[in-house]
């Protein structure tokens, strides 16, 4: 039952005691780094060179206080929905008609990650944008993620989190909005639009869950697909195999054992570090080190507040509670929302249009020559203008 104390809507700023910081500093100097194979560079992990170059950076030059104030710039609030506490940025924009849109970050992800996309959405007046384009945007942290967490019972997973921020959308007196997100960001915000289409105007995707080759195609499937579909279903199917081959395994421990992780990881900021920095290499279109696609104070300030809030464990959680879900493994459920799609090459799984459309209204579908998992840090200026685009035509 929820009460109206609850239900309240309170103002939040970020304040670490820098009793916190003093600890992190600390545990750097203090880091033990194990032994390394000569000449594998990537290949079984994050090489410990460069782990200690970036390690001795967030030690000596990184800025959390500068990355907290620009934070702190957005508006944030929290509430609890559900029993659990919701952590959200509410970034109003000066346009009076501008569209309400919540964003929805993923895994290993967090609400800073839209800190390039947030100033052009909400006043493309400012950015050179078209003043009809502006959005109210609702940033908010999954349960069980940063300051919205650590979460305190089972059962969170993405359905629960959509239900959840439908009814912090209805909290904040929106009645009709958008929904978008990538990775974990993807299923809860098509969620929200298949279970309300009737308040969803649309949901803009950077990943559709459920729209890869998760089986080898066969001869009967691929003919009656054009050729383009075909290279694209044939590419989807390699990369699925490399996936399970290569990089499924944090996926398998978070799916299985997040809380004997969560020991590692909440006790060794390096820990976490690699953690997070690997997904950061893996998953963009980067060539030799993360950097290369992100910059590295604000992969760290997504580092930060993992690490500040000690949420490791309970953000890997979600991966435990969709894998033991009843729902597991059973094909999407249709929605209704119109959907669109942006494809970032560097993203983790090649969606295929003609699986999609089985059971999503595709209306918009665009594909991008660079970036990846994180358009948003990637490719602020593609991503913003697809979410522009597609709401613009939804009227």
């Amino acid at each position: 039952m929820t009460t109206s104390a609850d239900a309240a809507v309170r103002p939040f700023r970020i304040a670490v005691p820098e009793s916190e910081l003093a600890d992190l500093r600390d545990r750097l100097d203090r880091t033990r780094w194990p032994d390394e194979l000569p000449g594998t560079g990537w290949d079984r992990g994050v090489p410990r060179d460069y782990l200690r170059e970036l390690a001795h950076y967030w030690r000596h030059e990184y800025d959390w206080r500068a990355a907290e104030a620009r934070l702190n710039e957005w508006p944030q609030f929290m509430t609890t929905i559900d029993g659990a506490n919701v952590h959200f940025a509410h970034i109003r924009s000066p346009e009076p008609d501008a569209t309400p849109l919540i964003i929805t970050h993923g895994w290993p992800g967090s609400f800073a990650e839209f800190e390039r996309i947030a100033g052009p959405l909400t006043d493309p007046r400012a950015h050179g944008g078209d003043p009809a384009d502006a959005f109210h945007l609702v940033l908010p942290s999954i349960p069980g993620f940063g300051f919205s967490g650590p979460t305190r019972e089972s059962g969170w997973e993405y359905r629960r989190v959509a239900a959840a921020f439908a009814e912090l959308m209805d909290r904040l007196g929106y009645d009709r909005y958008g929904a978008q997100g990538g990775d974990w960001g993807a299923a809860i915000s098509r969620e929200l639009g298949r279970v309300h289409p009737e308040r969803v105007i649309g949901v803009h995707l950077n990943l559709i869950p459920g729209a890869g080759a998760t089986t080898e195609p066969t001869g009967e499937e691929l003919a009656v697909l054009t050729p383009a579909e075909r290279e694209r279903t044939l590419a989807s199917w390699e990369r699925m195999k490399e996936w399970s081959r290569e990089r499924q395994g944090y996926a398998d421990l978070q799916s299985t054992r997040p809380q004997t992780l969560s020991y590692a990881l909440t006790d060794s900021p390096v820990g976490q570090l690699a953690w997070i920095a690997e997904k950061f290499k893996e998953w963009t279109d980067s060539v030799d080190r993360p950097e290369d696609a992100v910059d590295r104070d604000h992969l760290l300030t997504d580092v930060m507040l993992y690490w500040l809030t000690g949420t490791a464990g309970s953000s890997a959680r979600i991966y435990y509670e969709r894998a033991h879900a009843d729902h597991w493994g059973l094909p999407p459920e249709p929605s209704r929302a119109p959907t669109a799609y942006a494809a970032f090459p560097r993203e983790n799984f090649i969606v295929l249009r003609h699986i999609a459309e089985r059971t999503n209204d595709i209306v918009r579908w665009t594909e991008f020559e660079r970036g990846g998992h994180f358009a948003a840090m990637e490719q602020p200026e593609l991503l913003v203008g697809d979410i522009r685009e597609f709401f613009r035509k939804l009227g």
